[in-house]
């Protein structure tokens, strides 16, 4: 339990513990400043800590985390519990869609957080030294770039080392707050939630704008569900509570304390960074060294959150093939996605060089998370109501409690919409139109395929006869576990012959993360050497259909790779009369469906026993 708790801290946490480096600074110092006095910081530490109660502690450890998918979080792994334990209900196509656009949105989060997270830490060198102000931004980049650099070569020797410094850092963290909290040992009284509801008495409306700036603090909490599956829930529930949020709130209260603290001149200066100031000037280059190097964790974390949702859209159809890289013989979560990565990386660059600051890029983050948290309380209710059958006047109270935070946090992050807030929201709308098309797009050429194809006892009845076969066995792969496969027919027609052996393979995710061994394999006898073979995997699983083949009995001999020939078709799009998608998103799903990695290397076929075969597909 202590080891996975140690290797929770180093992955999980990393993005909402290096909030304080920029959430506190952003609330006063940011795009709608507060006067540092006794009313506006009592009020904004109650909110972050209120905030971290119910978002966090409450809404996701407590009951969100409770809903995963045979051990796996993520609104993609929700997404199939409902739709498996729903059976498909009508209502379950918006709940769909709202899955898929929080995913999207992860997306432009995903590009936001490595910026803000390293660019805020090595901003702390300008106050260690002034001068170095004109490198704050090439240093940013370098750093970044490193560690999109190293992704191919995997993070299972740099990850060892991630445990150990996010915990020497939340240790400072801590440190730091109860040194300055010792000099204004007043400031716990922040923790009573009066405060904040007098906050929003005396400014109203800038109260509501700090809401913007105060989500920054619990950034990062829906990266507790996503990761639940490599650690366990309770693991994570115990760092949190007994580690990571007592770390985060001493050093949230130790910022307020030091400002409390100074004159009202030389707290305006401390405000514009005062994580940094928390450190004696002779230990500020130490802490600037620590909180870099726990920003490139918390962005490696995002990166290799963004390869797991990507495999996973793969296998549950709303994304094509990419090609996949493992990079650890022993963990099998650890990938490389080079698309990704390249993509990422360049919007990453973009981003420093467009905004320069990561004050200014707070004003476009928040607005991704909020959005992604709100979608998060709508499968939840879903959860609440028809899964789990809580009492409707209970999850009732709960659910619109979480709703009147969430629509106010999202509500307050909309108004960074002109000062970058877009950029996220544009990301978001660009992906989920990827995720959509590539689905609908792949539904229809299903089912267009389905109609034009041959029943196969049909086929077998008049061809098995009559053509000639030759010894061996042939694999044609369809995506139709019924009718004739286009390539048996085009393979018949050109080459005149059939196999002794005929396997008609479809492969099947399911919407489960797991599928065991025993039951991964579905086989029908057609009769004359024909067989129907169905090979069903989890959603977290990696297809290798000649390893499932190797093991499979009950249709003749033993498989050899060298006596068995693939056959695969190569769809070519057509246009078609009949309603389907709009023009351009039918040019688009073409258009993704040619850069799609091949099917060979997706399913890991030999290459020198693959023949592809053309057809062509209206949809």
């Amino acid at each position: 339990m202590l080891k996975l708790c140690a290797g929770a801290i180093g992955i999980v946490f990393g993005d909402i513990g290096t909030s304080p480096i920029y959430a506190f600074r952003e609330t006063f110092a940011g795009h709608h400043p507060l006067d540092p006095d006794a009313l506006h910081i009592y009020g904004v530490l109650s909110l972050v800590f209120w905030s971290m109660m119910l978002v966090v502690t409450i809404k996701y450890v407590s009951i969100i985390m409770r809903a995963d998918n045979r051990g796996e979080g993520g609104s993609l792994a929700l997404l199939a519990l409902i739709n498996r334990t729903t059976g498909g209900k009508r209502w379950t196509a918006p709940i769909v869609l709202l899955g898929v656009f929080a995913t999207a949105l992860f997306y432009g989060d995903s590009m936001i957080t490595p910026a803000i997270s390293v660019l805020s830490a090595v901003e702390g060198l300008t106050v260690v030294e002034a001068s170095f102000d004109p490198w704050v931004l090439p240093i940013a980049i370098g750093i970044l770039a490193g560690l999109f650099a190293i992704q191919s070569r995997g993070t299972a020797k740099v990850g060892a080392l991630f445990g150990p410094i996010m915990l020497t850092y939340f240790a400072v963290l801590a440190g730091l707050g109860v040194w300055h909290i010792a000099d204004n040992p007043s400031i716990l009284y922040a923790l009573n939630p009066w405060y904040a509801v007098q906050f929003f008495l005396s400014d109203g409306f800038m109260a509501f704008l700090a809401l913007g700036s105060v989500v920054l603090a619990v950034t990062g909490a829906e990266a507790l569900y996503a990761d639940m599956g490599h650690f366990g829930r309770k693991p994570i529930g115990l760092s949190w509570l007994c580690f990571v949020l007592p770390a985060l709130m001493l050093n949230y209260l130790g910022q307020g304390a030091m400002i409390l603290s100074q004159a009202p001149e030389v707290a305006a200066q401390t405000i514009k960074n005062p994580f940094f100031l928390l450190a004696p000037q002779e230990l500020r280059l130490p802490l600037v060294i620590l909180a870099t190097m726990a920003t490139v964790i918390a962005s490696q974390a995002v990166i290799s959150g963004a390869f797991s949702v990507t495999q996973q859209a793969i296998q549950l159809g709303f994304i094509p093939r990419l090609r996949i890289t493992h990079t650890s013989a022993s963990a099998a979560g650890q990938i490389y996605i080079p698309v990704i990565n390249w993509a990422l990386m360049w919007m990453v660059m973009l981003l420093v060089v467009t905004f320069q600051s990561s004050s200014n890029l707070a004003a476009a983050y928040g607005i991704a998370v909020t959005g992604a948290m709100l979608i998060d309380t709508c499968l939840l209710a879903v959860v609440l109501f028809s899964l789990w059958k809580w009492n409707k006047a209970i999850a009732g109270v709960l659910l619109a409690v979480f709703f009147f935070v969430d629509l106010a946090y999202f509500g307050a992050n909309l108004t960074k919409v002109p000062d970058g807030g877009w950029f996220p929201l544009l990301v978001g709308c660009i992906a989920f139109t990827l995720l959509t098309t590539w689905a609908k797009g792949r539904k229809l050429m299903i089912e267009r395929m389905r109609e034009a194809a041959m029943p196969i006892k049909i086929f077998i009845s008049s061809a098995a006869n009559s053509a000639t076969r030759v010894p061996g066995t042939a694999v044609f792969m369809t995506s139709t576990p019924d009718g004739v496969p286009h390539a048996l027919l085009h393979n018949l027609k050109h080459n005149k012959v059939l196999h002794e052996r005929v396997i008609l393979l479809t492969v099947k995710i399911a919407d489960e993360p797991f599928i065991k061994q025993e039951t991964r394999c579905m086989l029908d006898d057609l009769g004359n050497g024909f067989h129907r073979l169905i090979i069903r995997y989890g959603f977290m699983q990696e297809p290798d259909v000649p390893a499932a083949l190797m093991r499979l009995t009950g249709c003749g001999p033993e498989f050899k790779m060298m006596d068995t020939s693939f056959f695969l078709a190569r769809q070519t799009l057509l246009p078609a009369s009949r309603p389907g998608m709009a023009v351009w998103r039918e040019k688009l799903f073409a258009w993704m469906l040619r850069n799609a990695e091949s099917a060979m290397e997706f399913f890991r076929l030999p290459t020198n026993r693959v023949v592809e075969l053309g057809s062509q597909v209206e949809i």
